[in-house]
Protein backbone atom coordinates (compact mmCIF):
# COMPACT_ATOMS: atom_id res chain seq x y z
CA UNK A 1 0.00 0.00 0.00
CA UNK A 2 1.45 3.91 -0.71
CA UNK A 3 1.63 6.00 2.18
CA UNK A 4 -1.55 8.87 2.11
CA UNK A 5 -0.63 12.38 3.00
CA UNK A 6 -2.90 14.26 5.55
CA UNK A 7 -6.57 14.69 3.73
CA UNK A 8 -6.20 12.00 1.17
CA UNK A 9 -7.89 8.19 0.94
CA UNK A 10 -5.84 5.55 0.00
CA UNK A 11 -8.13 2.38 -1.07
CA UNK A 12 -6.90 -0.84 -2.33
CA UNK A 13 -9.59 -3.81 -3.50
CA UNK A 14 -8.92 -7.78 -3.56
CA UNK A 15 -12.16 -9.21 -3.29
CA UNK A 16 -10.05 -12.70 -2.56
CA UNK A 17 -8.96 -10.76 0.95
CA UNK A 18 -12.22 -11.75 2.30
CA UNK A 19 -11.86 -15.65 2.15
CA UNK A 20 -8.11 -16.04 3.01
CA UNK A 21 -7.17 -17.07 6.15
CA UNK A 22 -4.00 -15.20 6.99
CA UNK A 23 -4.82 -12.23 5.17
CA UNK A 24 -6.30 -10.33 8.46
CA UNK A 25 -3.48 -10.69 10.35
CA UNK A 26 -1.09 -9.52 7.73
CA UNK A 27 -3.59 -6.57 7.08
CA UNK A 28 -3.63 -5.75 10.39
CA UNK A 29 0.66 -5.98 10.93
CA UNK A 30 0.28 -3.44 8.43
CA UNK A 31 -2.27 -0.91 9.49
CA UNK A 32 -4.65 -1.36 12.81
CA UNK A 33 -6.69 1.40 11.68
CA UNK A 34 -7.09 0.83 8.23
CA UNK A 35 -10.98 0.97 7.70
CA UNK A 36 -13.01 -1.82 5.66
CA UNK A 37 -15.20 -2.30 3.35
CA UNK A 38 -16.97 -4.95 2.16
CA UNK A 39 -19.62 -5.04 -0.53
CA UNK A 40 -21.88 -8.73 0.24
CA UNK A 41 -23.92 -10.01 -2.78
CA UNK A 42 -26.75 -12.72 -2.03
CA UNK A 43 -24.26 -16.26 -2.15
CA UNK A 44 -26.74 -17.98 -4.86
CA UNK A 45 -26.41 -15.61 -7.29
CA UNK A 46 -22.28 -14.72 -6.66
CA UNK A 47 -21.84 -18.08 -7.13
CA UNK A 48 -23.73 -17.90 -10.35
CA UNK A 49 -22.19 -14.47 -11.56
CA UNK A 50 -18.73 -16.29 -10.59
CA UNK A 51 -19.41 -19.36 -12.51
CA UNK A 52 -20.87 -17.16 -15.66
CA UNK A 53 -17.09 -15.15 -15.29
CA UNK A 54 -15.23 -18.44 -15.38
CA UNK A 55 -17.13 -20.29 -17.69
CA UNK A 56 -16.80 -17.02 -20.46
CA UNK A 57 -12.75 -17.12 -19.60
CA UNK A 58 -12.35 -20.88 -20.13
CA UNK A 59 -11.93 -21.85 -16.76
CA UNK A 60 -15.23 -23.60 -15.90
CA UNK A 61 -14.14 -27.14 -16.61
CA UNK A 62 -17.30 -28.88 -14.93
CA UNK A 63 -21.04 -28.12 -15.02
CA UNK A 64 -22.22 -25.67 -12.35
CA UNK A 65 -23.80 -28.32 -10.82
CA UNK A 66 -20.76 -30.24 -10.18
CA UNK A 67 -19.24 -27.36 -9.31
CA UNK A 68 -21.36 -26.36 -6.20
CA UNK A 69 -22.31 -30.37 -5.01
CA UNK A 70 -20.65 -33.62 -4.30
CA UNK A 71 -20.21 -35.33 -7.43
CA UNK A 72 -21.14 -38.94 -5.20
CA UNK A 73 -24.49 -37.23 -2.88
CA UNK A 74 -26.02 -34.53 -4.91
CA UNK A 75 -25.76 -31.87 -1.89
CA UNK A 76 -24.10 -28.72 -1.49
CA UNK A 77 -20.08 -29.05 -0.91
CA UNK A 78 -19.28 -26.34 1.42
CA UNK A 79 -15.60 -27.65 0.64
CA UNK A 80 -16.22 -26.40 -3.29
CA UNK A 81 -14.69 -22.61 -3.94
CA UNK A 82 -17.79 -21.36 -5.22
CA UNK A 83 -19.72 -22.64 -2.23
CA UNK A 84 -17.00 -21.93 0.34
CA UNK A 85 -16.82 -18.36 -0.64
CA UNK A 86 -20.23 -17.18 -0.07
CA UNK A 87 -19.77 -18.58 3.91
CA UNK A 88 -19.92 -14.55 4.74
CA UNK A 89 -20.86 -15.31 8.42
CA UNK A 90 -17.36 -17.35 8.74
CA UNK A 91 -15.46 -14.90 7.10
CA UNK A 92 -16.47 -11.99 8.64
CA UNK A 93 -15.83 -13.56 12.22
CA UNK A 94 -12.76 -14.56 11.34
CA UNK A 95 -11.78 -10.94 10.41
CA UNK A 96 -13.41 -9.58 13.55
CA UNK A 97 -10.85 -11.42 15.84
CA UNK A 98 -8.32 -9.13 14.24
CA UNK A 99 -9.85 -5.26 14.00
CA UNK A 100 -13.28 -4.43 16.21
CA UNK A 101 -16.44 -4.17 14.25
CA UNK A 102 -16.14 -0.10 14.00
CA UNK A 103 -13.49 -0.68 11.70
CA UNK A 104 -15.59 -2.63 9.43
CA UNK A 105 -18.73 -0.80 6.90
CA UNK A 106 -20.76 -3.45 5.23
CA UNK A 107 -22.68 -2.37 1.77
CA UNK A 108 -25.13 -4.81 0.00
CA UNK A 109 -24.36 -5.48 -3.10
CA UNK A 110 -28.00 -5.45 -4.82
CA UNK A 111 -28.76 -2.13 -3.48
CA UNK A 112 -25.53 -0.50 -4.10
CA UNK A 113 -27.09 -1.26 -7.82
CA UNK A 114 -30.60 0.14 -7.06
CA UNK A 115 -30.18 2.67 -4.39
CA UNK A 116 -26.75 3.70 -5.33
CA UNK A 117 -27.00 7.15 -4.53
CA UNK A 118 -28.22 5.84 -0.47
CA UNK A 119 -25.13 3.16 -0.35
CA UNK A 120 -22.87 5.45 -1.27
CA UNK A 121 -23.51 8.37 1.25
CA UNK A 122 -23.13 5.95 3.68
CA UNK A 123 -19.84 4.54 3.02
CA UNK A 124 -19.44 7.90 2.08
CA UNK A 125 -20.01 8.80 5.79
CA UNK A 126 -18.27 6.26 6.98
CA UNK A 127 -14.83 6.77 5.07
CA UNK A 128 -15.72 10.32 7.00
CA UNK A 129 -16.19 12.57 3.63
CA UNK A 130 -18.54 15.29 4.47
CA UNK A 131 -20.40 16.68 2.59
CA UNK A 132 -19.90 13.70 0.73
CA UNK A 133 -18.04 13.90 -2.59
CA UNK A 134 -20.20 11.68 -4.55
CA UNK A 135 -23.88 12.34 -5.09
CA UNK A 136 -26.81 11.87 -7.33
CA UNK A 137 -25.19 14.36 -10.11
CA UNK A 138 -22.49 12.14 -10.35
CA UNK A 139 -24.59 8.84 -11.28
CA UNK A 140 -26.12 7.48 -14.56
CA UNK A 141 -28.01 4.46 -15.04
CA UNK A 142 -26.63 2.33 -18.06
CA UNK A 143 -29.49 0.19 -19.12
CA UNK A 144 -27.77 -2.13 -21.20
CA UNK A 145 -25.41 -3.54 -18.59
CA UNK A 146 -27.84 -3.06 -15.88
CA UNK A 147 -25.33 -1.37 -13.56
CA UNK A 148 -24.90 2.38 -12.49
CA UNK A 149 -22.08 4.57 -13.70
CA UNK A 150 -20.04 7.28 -12.34
CA UNK A 151 -19.76 11.00 -14.04
CA UNK A 152 -16.51 12.54 -12.38
CA UNK A 153 -18.55 15.85 -13.31
CA UNK A 154 -21.75 16.80 -14.80
CA UNK A 155 -21.51 16.32 -18.54
CA UNK A 156 -18.71 13.89 -18.35
CA UNK A 157 -18.23 10.75 -20.20
CA UNK A 158 -19.58 7.74 -17.84
CA UNK A 159 -17.26 5.85 -16.47
CA UNK A 160 -18.79 2.28 -16.25
CA UNK A 161 -17.96 -0.82 -14.84
CA UNK A 162 -15.71 -3.24 -16.90
CA UNK A 163 -17.21 -5.20 -20.21
CA UNK A 164 -16.81 -8.24 -18.09
CA UNK A 165 -19.73 -7.41 -15.57
CA UNK A 166 -23.21 -7.32 -16.50
CA UNK A 167 -23.08 -10.51 -18.35
CA UNK A 168 -26.18 -12.36 -18.30
CA UNK A 169 -26.53 -15.13 -16.06
CA UNK A 170 -27.45 -18.82 -16.85
CA UNK A 171 -30.95 -20.41 -15.74
CA UNK A 172 -30.10 -22.86 -12.81
CA UNK A 173 -32.42 -25.70 -12.03
CA UNK A 174 -34.97 -24.87 -9.41
CA UNK A 175 -34.27 -27.79 -7.28
CA UNK A 176 -30.58 -26.88 -6.74
CA UNK A 177 -31.13 -23.38 -6.28
CA UNK A 178 -33.38 -24.77 -3.37
CA UNK A 179 -30.39 -26.62 -1.83
CA UNK A 180 -28.19 -23.38 -1.99
CA UNK A 181 -30.70 -21.46 -0.62
CA UNK A 182 -31.38 -23.57 2.54
CA UNK A 183 -27.81 -24.60 2.60
CA UNK A 184 -26.96 -20.34 3.15
CA UNK A 185 -29.94 -19.26 4.71
CA UNK A 186 -28.63 -20.52 8.40
CA UNK A 187 -25.22 -18.80 7.52
CA UNK A 188 -26.96 -15.41 5.89
CA UNK A 189 -28.97 -15.30 9.55
CA UNK A 190 -25.51 -15.58 11.51
CA UNK A 191 -24.55 -12.63 8.97
CA UNK A 192 -26.86 -10.57 9.24
CA UNK A 193 -26.71 -10.86 13.53
CA UNK A 194 -22.87 -10.02 13.29
CA UNK A 195 -22.96 -7.27 11.27
CA UNK A 196 -26.64 -6.02 12.45
CA UNK A 197 -27.82 -5.71 9.49
CA UNK A 198 -30.76 -7.38 7.39
CA UNK A 199 -29.38 -7.76 3.60
CA UNK A 200 -32.85 -9.42 2.93
CA UNK A 201 -31.78 -11.85 0.31
CA UNK A 202 -34.25 -14.62 -0.22
CA UNK A 203 -34.32 -17.50 1.98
Amino acid sequence: MPESVRGQLTMEKTPSYLVRERVPARVRAMSPSVKLVLVLRDPVTRAVSDYTQAAAKGRARRSFLHSVTDNRTGMVDRSKPLVRVGLYDEHVSRWLEYFPRSSFHFVSGERLVAQPERELASLQRFLGLRPPWVGARHLVFNSTKGFPCLLREPGATPHCLDPSKGRPHPKIDPVLERRLRDFYTPHNQRLYNIIGRDLEWPP
